[in-house]
């Protein structure tokens, strides 16, 4: 919290006094006015809140969802191709995504999270032309960033052999990585431009771009694996450059929508100034974001260590890809979230954030638990739609029941994070990540999964444990929330921000 305070006295910002659209102040307005309403019955006040809330949670919350599920089946149906070049592959391409690929999808979203939380505040106190500056100045630090995990990819087999790959898989899956390396840029330049996108509920043209680019990267992957025979490599080259298409789409809108007239004047120098402060801005949010994305990662590590690391690998690929689709859902209501309650803080409505906070977790639980019922139900056959083999079938059944619990606890632990970017919560979150995560969590997995001979298995129950006790505790610090501190908290901010703009002008 701290963090974001000193930040935002030291940007130079600009300021706009252009309200924002009537109609959506006087609905958030109007919510509030319901919540305080000691009138009206509680049955009926929380009726029609709820009304209210609903619209504009899945006015947000959908076309993020899609954006987000969009991109993952980019990514997911990368993975599938390979599966049915083979096991090895399968495997491969599972290991490089899941073991290095992810190294730069959680530094990057981490890292972008901090626009997040800056553009949201800024719009809601109309710096509308801040929006544009702290996204230049986060796509320059994410670019820079791109620089030495680019070094990480290159020398990825040595790391992987390192780490106790096996020769033939660290090969394979290397081979795969070299082609992600044009990924990296492409993720520091989308995740930029997608939090300036969200922070101003601009949602649906994102959506469009990635379903178009969802069915040009399946066309693409096919020519490049099936008719030109181009193999692992191939395949990670055309995912790199559906990202790019994706990314440079994006910035065409910017520039060119309307919508965006307000928040994007053009290339400012001021991008290449106070980079430090974004920097150590930025490293909260990557903490915190990065602990939870690696974490999957350390088990897709720590399997391949196992006997007979081919079959843990490849159900556990399956599990992840199957738990990524439902953690793409709870990642757009953990977008959604972060603007609404960014939004209603900076508007002065400490009923509405919190209610906000109530309406996002337990839609997304509900939908949550509907995945992992249907899942759990068709576990003997879900596989069969990466891999033909039996074996592989046999062991993504025996994983299910973790799957579903842990598709469970992911309806929660999203939409929670995202009232932590929301609030400006990421250093004490990221405490919490490290201590649950990996004090707590990696450590009895590698007991179960090794010592108690339990395989992939007894490694992600213990992970899974490690998920449950951060969940349990995000819940109890949301609960325990005073939001009519944190109203006081987002309006110091805002108002440190109007004196340093009165003081830049009294300098001029």
């Amino acid at each position: 919290m701290g963090s974001l305070q000193n930040q935002a006295m030291d940007e130079p910002l600009l300021h706009s006094k252009t309200p924002p659209p009537a109609a959506e102040t006087e609905a958030s307005s109007e919510l509030e006015r319901i919540l305080s309403d000691a009138t009206l019955p509680p049955s009926s006040r929380y009726q029609k809140a709820l009304v209210i809330e609903m619209r504009y949670l899945f006015r947000l919350a959908g076309p993020a969802v899609i954006v987000y599920l969009l991109n993952f089946l980019t990514s997911m149906s990368s993975q599938v191709f390979c599966g049915h070049l083979g096991n090895i592959e399968l495997a491969a391409a599972s290991l490089g995504n899941e073991g290095i690929q992810l190294l730069a999808y959680g530094l990057m979203l981490g890292m972008g999270s901090a626009v997040e939380t800056l553009c949201g505040q800024a719009y809601g106190a109309h710096q509308y032309e801040m929006l544009g500056i702290y996204m230049q100045r986060s796509t320059v630090l994410l670019m820079l960033t791109g620089i030495p995990l680019t070094a990480v990819y290159v020398f990825s087999e040595p790391i992987l052999l390192f780490m106790g790959q096996a020769p033939e898989l660290a090969a394979a899956a290397a081979l795969f990585v070299y082609g992600l390396i044009p990924q990296i840029f492409a993720y520091a330049a989308n995740f930029a431009i997608q939090k300036f996108l969200q922070a101003q509920s601009i949602v649906n043209p994102s959506a469009y771009i990635s379903a178009a680019a969802l069915v040009a990267h399946i066309l693409l992957t096919w020519a490049a694996l099936f008719v030109f025979r181009w193999g692992l490599l191939g395949a990670s080259l055309v995912l790199s450059l559906s990202w790019w298409v994706i990314a440079a789409a994006q910035f065409v809108y910017i520039v060119r929508s309307e919508r965006c007239q307000r928040t994007w004047t053009g290339f400012s120098p001021a991008a290449f100034s106070g980079l430090w402060d974004f920097f150590k801005l930025s490293v909260a949010s990557a903490v915190m974001l990065c602990l939870e994305t690696w974490y999957f990662q350390v088990l897709v590590l720590i399997a391949g260590l196992l006997p007979d690391p081919e079959i843990a690998l490849d159900s556990l690929a399956i599990c992840g890809t199957l738990l990524g689709w439902v953690f793409m859902v709870s990642v757009g209501f953990n977008a959604a979230v972060s603007v609404r309650v960014s939004n209603e803080l900076g508007a002065g409505h400490p009923r509405s954030a919190a209610f906000s906070v109530v309406v996002a977790t337990g839609t997304s639980l509900l939908m949550a638990a509907a995945f992992s019922v249907v899942i759990f139900f068709l576990r003997h056959k879900i596989s069969y739609a990466f891999t033909s083999g039996e074996v592989v079938s046999n062991a993504v059944a025996d994983l299910t029941p973790i799957l579903a619990g842990a598709i469970v606890l992911n309806g929660i632990q999203p939409v929670l994070s995202g009232v932590a970017v929301g609030c400006g919560w990421q250093a004490f979150v990221a405490y919490v990540n490290v201590g649950c995560y990996y004090f707590v969590g990696i450590p009895v997995g590698a007991v179960l999964g090794f010592t108690f001979n339990l395989g992939a298995k007894g490694i992600w129950s213990g992970m899974l444990g490690g998920t449950l006790m951060q969940t349990l505790i995000l819940i109890w610090v949301t609960a325990r929330t005073d939001w009519n501190k944190e109203v006081e908290k987002a309006s110091d901010r805002i108002d440190k921000w109007n004196i340093r703009r009165r003081d830049l002008q009294s300098n001029d």
